[in-house]
């Protein structure tokens, strides 16, 4: 069993008035971590912490930042095992979290490049003798607040590109993974980032709500960015706005996977299996919609459910396991009843659909119409949909028929007639024959609609977490007329 502090100011220290939480494993039910369950004076003292380092971290030199985010992603990468050995928070498998930590890993790195590419504009002025320059400078204290689901990757997104634009951090831990987020925590601290530049605050699940307002609500947080669903989504930029806080958002998917009639569709069946089910189906880029033209259905599900056969859900510690659990059985029940409420409605259960606990075999269905829950509410599981159509316009009236738009695919031989296509689906990230699922350091990541607004990643953050100013120079009088 992990403990878990809080971690404010460079010190581990318990919450004040002593309580804990327990996270158990999703499979076996054992107690993973206790974790502290801050206080709202927690949430204050974490925020304090970061605004006293803030002077020091933003005066900072590029060159100096970036050799400390350098260190703190060679730290990140050489504890993999440390990371690894906390999976069993959410049920994942192992491969899962080594991923992350790879990935978490290039963040850091991509981050430390970015210190020296945080640039303004000199802007010619009507005024004789003014010298005008718009100039990025870093916020103040950023709030970082992210989910379980990817629990390296995301926390560390929320936390990587505010510090390297100079900025202090506070990062809200998952209630479903604290252990992870307080481990990425020390990373940084041990790395020498300073005390109080990275922050780490976990709250029991039922303070969470009073601990996110208080946190958005205190003046020195200047910019909120949150990775999670979309319901939650929507009440984070509600409070931002209600406190005057920019907010970036990235929130839940249902990315359609467009299948085009002249389609390799070896290669969109690989793709289609990974997208779909790979940690369980439980990340926002998830394949859930597979649109397919008609002429090629029938013989792209046969190929699918032949490779899902391949695919066995179970305990993660299983050598036969290739997937894992879902991260509570809660989950699996409310998964559940989506597809009993598709099935009852007249869809095709094709494959899968058994749930023993938190273990949820991969699912596939057919048939399914916009009468049915499926249809429109994300899944967040190991189940994907099969949508038919007859021409690239009624696959895409298809996948623009949605309140999400995050990720999207489409598989085809002609790459130009796919570009074209590609252009046209309301999604913030699209690929043509390759995955839903799909992320990089460097590349801007964020949705549209009900998916949320601003993106993360290289450059695109610099937007987020810097302020622009207008600054002049007067050289020489200046007419006034008065």
């Amino acid at each position: 069993m992990l403990d878990v502090p809080l971690l404010i100011g460079g010190q581990s220290c318990p919450a004040r008035d002593g309580r804990t939480f327990e996270r158990c494993n999703p499979v076996t039910g054992k107690v993973v971590s206790r974790v502290a369950a801050a206080t709202l004076e927690d949430a204050d003292a974490a925020v304090a912490a970061a605004q006293a380092a803030f002077p020091g971290w933003a005066a900072m030199l590029p060159g100096e930042r970036r050799a400390r985010l350098l260190e703190a992603a060679a730290q990140l990468q050489a504890r993999s095992g440390e990371f690894i050995a906390a999976a069993g928070e959410t049920g994942a498998m192992a491969n899962w979290y080594g991923f992350n930590v790879q990935l978490a890993a290039d963040m850091l790195r991509e981050a430390a490049s970015m210190t020296t590419q945080i640039t303004g504009d000199v802007i010619p002025s009507n005024v004789p003798g003014n010298f005008a320059m718009a100039l990025r400078q870093p916020c103040g204290v950023v709030l970082g607040i992210a989910p379980w689901n990817a629990p390296v990757i995301l926390a560390t997104r929320a936390i990587a590109m505010p510090l390297a634009c100079g900025n202090t951090v506070v990062l809200k831990a998952s209630e479903l993974s604290p252990a992870v987020h307080r481990l990425i925590g020390q990373v940084l601290q041990d790395a020498g980032l300073g005390d109080g530049v990275v922050n780490v605050i976990s709250n029991a699940p039922a303070d969470a709500p009073a601990i996110v307002e208080r946190l958005i609500a205190n003046p020195a947080v200047r910019r909120v960015n949150f990775t999670g669903s979309t319901h939650v989504g929507r009440i984070v930029g509600e409070l931002s706005a209600r406190y005057l806080k920019p907010a970036l958002l990235e929130l839940g998917g249902k990315a359609p996977f467009l299948v085009l009639d002249d389609a390799d569709l070896d290669a969109a069946v690989e793709a289609a299996a990974f997208g779909a089910y790979f940690n369980q189906g439980q990340i926002c880029m998830s394949t859930e919609r597979l649109i397919v033209d008609h002429k090629v259905a029938d013989t792209f599900v046969a190929r699918l459910t032949a490779k899902i056969k391949t695919l066995r859900a179970g305990n993660p510690d299983d050598s036969e396991s290739v997937l894992g659990s879902l991260v509570d059985v809660g989950a699996g029940t409310r998964i559940k009843g989506l597809i009993d409420d598709a099935v009852a409605r007249g869809a095709t259960l094709v494959i899968g659909g058994q749930l023993q606990g938190s273990i949820l075999q991969p699912t596939l269905l057919d048939g399914v119409t916009d009468a049915m829950r499926l249809y429109r509410e994300e899944s967040f599981g190991p189940v994907a949909v099969v949508l038919r159509g007859d021409g690239d316009e009624a696959l895409l009236r298809l996948a623009n028929d949605s309140d999400f738009g995050l990720s999207a695919a489409i598989f085809s031989r002609d790459t130009s007639r796919a570009l074209a296509l590609a252009q046209r689906v309301e999604s913030g990230i699209c690929h043509i024959n390759g995955p839903t699922v799909h992320d990089e350091a460097q590349m801007p990541f964020g949705g549209v609609k009900s998916s949320g607004y601003g993106s993360f990643g290289g450059k695109a953050s610099i937007e987020q977490f810097t302020q622009l100013r207008w600054v002049t120079l007067q050289n020489g009088p200046r007419h006034y007329p008065i």
